[in-house]
């Protein structure tokens, strides 16, 4: 059986979601980050990064949430989370959840991690603002991809992106970076996303609100 580490409303409600929609037999394992169980040595031998997700496999344990997804669409492809007959749009959707690591993600990370990449409360003070402008920034264009009126990431059909994008929704909008304000469609987004009954038992699952 699969087994998600995961902490609430982390990236890893990205899988979490993804597993649910999928109708996959799975269980969970909380990691509580507060209390550093991440840095514990028994989660240090599922995850030498000390980071979630992971998710423990038949045949061995994967980490980073691109390719935890793509395996969960690969493996459940009658959950239609990607589209696997097509390499152009498969890599599309790939593209998209590797932005959202490497660029997104990081942004954030340098405000609620700040340690990874400076000393000092300048250095801190600093990397919180630039922060700000680089989420305006990807939101603004993340935004922008909704203008066509499509209701998904990569347009009618819902997959691995709508999820992973969720977790930096929430992280947006509820947080006090950038301004949210200005990027309604990513807010109708989280809406639509949020009431599809799969996530609306994960949220419930990890205790998280949709407000």
């Amino acid at each position: 059986m699969l087994k998600l580490f995961y902490s609430p409303g982390a990236c890893s409600l990205a899988a979490h979601a993804a597993l649910e929609e999928a109708g996959a037999t799975y269980e969970t394992q909380l990691v509580d980050l507060k209390a550093g169980q991440q840095r514990s040595s028994e989660y240090l031998k599922i995850n030498p990064r000390g980071r979630v997700p992971a998710l423990a496999t038949e045949r061995g344990i994967l980490t980073e949430s691109p390719a935890i997804l793509a395996y969960i669409a690969l493996r459940f492809p009658e959950a239609r989370l990607a589209d696997l007959s097509d390499p152009f749009a498969f890599a599309n959707v790939q593209a998209f959840n590797v932005y959202l690591a490497a660029t997104v993600h990081i942004a954030f990370a340098h405000v609620f991690r700040p340690a990874r990449y400076a000393d000092g409360e300048v250095a801190v003070a600093a990397m919180k603002a630039k922060a700000g402008e680089a989420l305006d920034e990807a939101f603004a264009a993340i935004d922008e991809k909704f203008a066509d009126g499509r209701p998904f990431v990569h347009g009618a059909q819902y997959t691995l992106s709508d999820p992973y994008l969720l977790v930096f929704e929430r992280w947006f909008t509820q947080g006090k970076l950038g301004h949210p304000e200005r990027c309604a469609r990513v807010r109708a987004h989280r809406e639509r996303v949020e009431a599809r009954p799969a996530v609306q038992r994960v949220l419930a699952a990890e205790g998280l609100s949709t407000t």
